[in-house]
């Protein structure tokens, strides 16, 4: 698929169609960015398992195309992926629902979006991601999913029915977990416009992977 053609597949326009884009604030953003590498800094220390920047950085695209007014986030760990998220989020003044099972993860997850000054722009909800998509209201502009390979395709199936229209659904770790996710993938290739993107990651628990990108027909 040509770039071209996977820009009007995402469709730009996406929820926000026709709303002012908000000029960033160049210190906020600044100060966003600096949280943002201090967080991937703490991973990669830690070994907290994040998507890493090149995954990112396309995560955030797909985000800024599609322009969700509401984000559903399967997988937080301590806010990696959801910073990426959210500061798009905030430019235009969209929402992140993110969902963490570890508390104490959740807790330092809300402090870093609280650092960042994102904090007004997620909801972060404590639990088993399979239970608590089935609390959230749509409808639903983006979904990323990077829990449990086995809790993909529960995550999508409870949230199946807020989805709006050609709502993106992008799942991480689709090289590494292909095969505990399988089920996932049968259901989005066959059900969705899907494909997989292959990124060189060179993380230290792993060097390549890649994201399905999905997109409700």
């Amino acid at each position: 698929m040509t770039a071209t053609l996977l820009v009007l597949w995402l469709g730009i326009a996406g929820d926000a169609a026709g709303a002012e884009s908000q000029v960033p604030d160049a210190k906020a953003e600044d100060a966003t960015q600096a949280v943002i590498d201090d967080v991937e800094k703490q991973c990669l220390e830690r070994t907290v398992y994040m998507i890493g920047r090149k995954k990112a950085v396309r995560l955030a695209e797909l985000v800024r195309r599609r322009k969700p007014k509401l984000v559903v986030e399967c997988g937080s760990a301590i806010g990696y992926s959801g910073l990426w998220i959210a500061r798009e989020l905030n430019r235009y003044g969209g929402k992140l629902i993110t969902i963490e099972i570890s508390p104490e993860r959740a807790k330092e997850a809300q402090e870093n979006y609280r650092r960042a000054g994102l904090a007004g722009v997620v909801t972060s909800k404590v639990g088993d991601a399979r239970q608590v998509v089935h609390q959230i209201e749509g409808p639903v502009g983006f979904v990323f999913l990077d829990c449990g390979y086995a809790n993909y395709l529960p995550c999508l199936q409870g949230l199946q029915d807020k989805l709006s229209e050609k709502a993106v659904v992008v799942a991480d770790n689709v090289g590494m977990g292909a095969g505990g996710m399988s089920d996932y993938l049968e259901h989005v290739r066959n059900n969705y416009q899907s494909r997989t993107e292959w990124f060189d990651i060179d993380l230290p628990w792993g060097k390549r992977d890649a994201m399905e990108i999905s997109v409700k027909k």
